[in-house]
């Protein structure tokens, strides 16, 4: 706020005056916390609602099948993390070896189980809720950035809707990752360069698709650079966005003996190679062709969405640093050979595609979006039981 002049003769306030009255600036950390928090009430419990139906009815429909929820939400990929958290990797004793899995979650559930009375099972999905609801702030806080409040809830509870959202209450990497990339991409459109930096390094140890990430705050770092804007702080940012990523590729090609040892056991061990959609193609031919299950109908679907509202977003002239982050994370995904079942799963972090949709339920009024959300919430619900219950390979 402006400070307005008098006519009335300068005085000069007395010590206890000055201590007394502190100097206008900005609010502390933890109020400009607080009042964040506030805005984002909305989405976080928007978020947390959504994601209760989908977790109560996976947990109703085991105990009628006598099956245990706890296990059926760690299931597949969750059972690497768990066993990392409690044992370390498997120093490369095998092909398919679980070295393939990046550290950051199963390091932070490692932690919280230590140092808490949680089960390894209960620390990650409390690690995994957690970074659910870190993620819903961010969306919001995007949302709102770009267009206004009712965009930032509407998108963190279409995030929460998507049909594998179930993935987001399981000891799975995903909502940890989104969560880092979506304050990662709004620390970059608020020019807040060394969160950025600090946020894609922890990104690059959650997961491999951190490269989708990396090079968005390196090219927006470099065209700081260029123009000279910001000082110092660019050049750091682009020193610690692949830091994570880089360092743990690293750490695998000593452990391996080879320097491409951790792209050797994802082709050799877990059978994932790239290229360049030729596998995406056929496979989804295949299952649109012929009679399958509803898991692969709806992969095949979502990735169909996912092209049509890249397009979209183009469209509506997105910021560059979210097209690009979108764009790569489609190429990578729909690029890559196996899998095809998981592909939908591994796309949840596109987050920035939603923002269409959100932005059209925004401008729909709060009638027509909540019909929308209601069904897409009972989709979500139903598809989420079926993926951990009649599904049996991972979601």
């Amino acid at each position: 706020m402006d400070m307005v002049t008098t006519e009335e003769p300068s005085r000069t306030p007395s010590p206890s005056a000055t201590q007394a009255s502190p100097l206008p600036g900005r609010p502390g950390l933890g109020r400009r916390l607080s009042a964040a928090g506030r805005a984002a009430l909305p989405a976080l419990a928007a978020y947390a609602v959504i994601r209760l139906v989908g977790v109560l009815t996976v947990y109703v429909w085991a105990r009628n099948l006598g099956l245990s929820p706890e296990q059926r939400l760690s299931k597949s990929d969750g059972t690497y993390y768990l066993s990392i958290a409690q044992h370390g990797y498997d120093g490369y004793v095998k092909t398919q070896s679980d070295m393939a899995f990046f550290p950051l979650y199963p390091g932070l559930t490692g932690v919280l189980d230590r140092i808490t009375p949680f089960s390894p099972r209960e620390a990650a999905l409390i690690v995994a809720w957690l970074a659910g609801l870190a993620a819903a702030w961010g969306l919001f806080a995007i949302g709102a950035h770009l267009h206004d409040r009712r965009t930032g809830v509407l998108l963190a509870a279409l995030w929460a809707a998507l049909p594998h959202a179930i993935v987001e209450s399981m000891t799975y990497s995903e909502s940890l990752f989104t969560a880092l990339a979506v304050w990662t991409l709004y620390a970059l459109l608020r020019n807040q360069w060394l969160t950025a930096g600090v946020l894609c390094l922890f990104a690059g140890l959650t997961r491999p698709t951190a490269s989708s990430l990396i090079p968005v705050v390196g090219l927006a770092a470099l065209v700081a650079i260029v123009r000279r804007r910001d000082g110092w702080r660019p050049w750091v940012a682009l020193l610690l966005a692949p830091a994570g990523w880089l360092g743990y590729l690293a750490w695998v090609g000593t452990q391996t003996g080879r320097p491409d040892g951790w792209f050797h056991i994802q082709s050799a061990g877990w059978g994932s190679t790239f290229d360049l959609g030729a596998y995406t193609v056929r496979r989804g031919q295949e299952v649109l062709a012929e009679t399958t299950t509803p898991q692969m109908l709806v992969v095949s679907v979502v990735s169909l969405l996912a092209v049509m509202l890249f397009v979209l977003s183009l469209i509506d002239r997105q910021p560059w640093q979210l097209l690009l982050y979108s764009g790569l994370l489609l190429v990578t995904t729909l690029g890559a050979a196996g899998y095809y079942h998981a592909k939908a799963r591994f796309l949840l972090p596109a987050f920035a595609l939603l923002l269409p949709a959100a932005v059209g339920l925004a401008r729909a009024g709060w009638a027509r979006a909540a019909t929308v959300l209601v069904a897409a919430t009972v989709f979500s619900a139903y598809f989420g039981g079926y993926l951990l219950l009649i599904w049996t390979k991972s979601p």
